[in-house]
């Protein structure tokens, strides 16, 4: 591995107004000292009970239809998913199940079977794939989407370096591993490569660059900014090694899927433990 939320809306009791025709005025008219008419007090307004999402069928059928998109929509929307998630109240949503894009790998969430496979891979279209790398399709189509938004906007072409990683190969990558190697490289099992869902990117301008470059280019900003709209996230950011485990890479790009981005984005995450309210992740747990 070279690296929102709206309150709810409380209604409260309409005002209770005192009727001047009714018996008020009668008695009023009839006392030589009336009492001064008491000012209305507002009923205190109760939170309504936080909602299990997964009592709600359209959820259900989403998650058994592969549907993750379809599960959010039916929930009230990615934030409300994500607070149900993160609040316990979602037991159907399992985090550690890597068919669903919100899947969390780290170093105390390893995959498993530890030697997982995607059901299926593509290539992105439209996009340089410089050591042959491909994709979950919906990640694909992700990562072609936002590539051409790239070029569109003025910020340049942006190649996939690296995706989707085997169990084997990524033994291969840690080789013989050590802290110095974990700070950069997952171990086998533990590589979000491993899911499909994870691209390693670079900036292209006449030749192709080196991952270290893409933070100074102007597509390493754009992406920065940007790639929440097409459903991707910088995985691990500056200041978060301490959550993540890995120090900062701003290629390493991971697809959550395009709610849960919007979601990720507008509430100001950094990661996705705390998005997802999970424990930090800075070690193996042995």
């Amino acid at each position: 591995m070279t690296a929102a939320v709206t309150g709810p809306v409380l209604s409260g009791a309409e005002d209770q107004r005192l009727d001047e025709s009714g018996p008020a005025v009668a008695e009023a008219a009839a006392s030589p000292s009336p009492s001064p008419t008491a000012t209305p007090v507002a009923t205190p307004l109760a939170a309504p009970a936080a909602v299990d999402i997964c009592a709600n069928p359209a959820v259900s059928a989403a998650l058994a239809a592969g549907d993750d998109e379809g599960a959010m929509t039916a929930a009230g929307g990615a934030a409300v998913f994500r607070d149900a998630v993160a609040g316990g109240r979602a037991p159907c949503v399992a985090l550690d199940d890597p068919s669903h894009d919100w899947v969390i790998v780290n170093k105390l969430r390893p995959f498993s079977p530890v030697d997982w496979e995607p059901a299926s891979l593509a290539l992105p279209s439209g996009v340089q794939s410089l050591e042959g790398g491909r994709l979950r399709p919906e990640a694909a189509t992700g990562l072609s989407a936002m590539a051409a938004a790239a070029v569109a906007e003025g910020a340049g072409e942006i190649a996939l370096d690296s995706g989707y990683r085997s169990y084997a190969t990524q033994q291969t990558n840690y080789g013989d591993g050590g802290p110095s190697v974990e700070a950069s490289v997952a171990r086998p099992g533990y590589s979000e490569h491993q899911s499909g869902l994870a691209a390693d990117v670079v900036a292209c301008s006449g030749g192709c660059g080196t991952l270290d470059d893409l933070a100074a280019s102007p597509q390493g900003a754009w992406i920065a900014a940007n790639a929440w709209r097409y459903g991707w996230i910088v995985r691990y950011e500056s200041g978060k090694t301490d959550v993540t485990g890995y120090i900062p890479e701003p290629w390493h790009l991971r697809y959550v899927g395009t709610q849960l981005a919007a979601a990720y984005h507008a509430g100001g995450w950094h990661s996705l433990e705390e998005f997802f309210g999970l424990s930090a992740a800075p070690d193996y747990a042995g």
